[in-house]
């Protein structure tokens, strides 16, 4: 008989006595790309969380741009809960899921299984940004159609009320795949507005930028996909075009942390596609790579669990699958 640890096909195996699994111990990875998807994936939600119990991580965040993954994340904890893996989720604002709506935010806050199961996180989009367009070299109408910030004024509607959202709701405001310099004006306007839970994905961001948004209060995201071979390999991310994203040189991440300090950077994967290790892996290898920069285990811990941890707020309030209600919220 199978264990709970064991997936059907096997999938939950993993190394454990390879470098760097003694920093994945206890670690949080909250970008993990291990749900359904018209691309390849390496493990499934189960064997993700499987993956992560053998290698004693605290919790994992599930992203995806075309599901709100709450319900996906309620669902992982209830029945998997008893391996001690804290499971979040969150919704990214692409079309798939209503675009940039405020209902599709309230949507994502309330799914699950009963209070406290909702949405950790909302992201603006990931691939439907101007500046993601661009650089895939869209048509004009595909990059008119895209979220982008302007220079000066008022940020679009209805983003002003999204933030509100996050703020009342004490959950992580992402900022997406914008440019440097719209992650900027965001998270400036974010932080005037009372937010204090700010992600912001920074590895195409030059040190200046980067340094301003961390001096803001936010934190700075690097993700592995793209400091990995992964990027030599046209995918199809939301769509039937395949594109690859330009390769971020290790040396330049480790200049901007060194810069900014570990006190204000999160450390994730971003795996989940087939040709990525499976996250664990993934996450392990990108703490060995961080580590050969000269950056001490203390400072690797700051980035993978103490800081993602604060803010995501992982284990407050998460019980084992047996405690979580058995019904859902009264209504249909």
């Amino acid at each position: 008989m199978l264990s709970r640890f064991q997936s059907k096909s096997g999938a939950d195996a993993i190394a454990l006595d390879l470098p760097g699994m003694d920093l994945v111990a206890g670690a949080i990875d909250s970008h993990v790309h291990c749900c359904p998807h018209i691309n390849a994936r390496t493990v499934t939600v189960f064997d993700a969380v499987r993956q992560a119990a053998r290698a004693r991580m605290r919790a994992i965040g599930l992203m995806d741009v075309f599901a709100n993954t709450s319900g996906l994340a309620a669902l992982a904890c209830r029945e998997l809960g008893d391996l001690g893996v804290e499971v979040f989720g969150g919704v990214i604002l692409e079309p798939y899921v209503g675009g940039l709506a405020v209902a599709s935010v309230e949507a994502a806050l309330s799914m699950g299984y009963g209070p406290g199961t909702g949405a950790r996180f909302v992201s603006l989009p990931c691939h439907h940004t101007k500046f993601v367009a661009r650089s895939e070299g869209r048509g004009p109408a595909y990059v008119d159609a895209c979220l982008g910030i302007p220079a000066e004024g008022e940020l679009p509607d209805p983003l002003p009320q999204i933030i509100d959202l996050c703020i009342a709701a004490d959950v992580v405001f992402n900022t997406g795949h914008l440019s440097a310099a719209e992650a900027l004006r965001v998270v400036s306007a974010a932080r005037r507005r009372g937010a204090e839970r700010i992600l912001v994905p920074a590895s195409y961001f030059d040190s200046d930028t980067a340094e301003q948004i961390a001096s803001e209060g936010a934190y700075l995201e690097f993700g592995f996909f793209v400091m990995s071979h992964a990027t030599q390999v046209g995918q199809t991310m939301i769509d039937k075009e395949r594109h690859r994203f330009s390769l971020v040189q290790l040396s330049a991440v480790a200049q901007t942390i060194r810069r900014v300090g570990p006190d204000r950077v999160v450390l994730s994967s971003d795996s989940g596609s087939y040709v990525l290790p499976p996250p664990v892996e993934a996450f392990r290898e990108l703490i060995v790579m961080i580590r050969s920069e000269g950056f001490d285990d203390d400072a690797i811990r700051l980035m993978t669990v103490h800081n993602t941890a604060r803010l995501f707020k992982v284990g407050e309030g998460f019980k084992p699958f047996d405690e979580l209600p058995r019904a859902a919220s009264e209504g249909s």
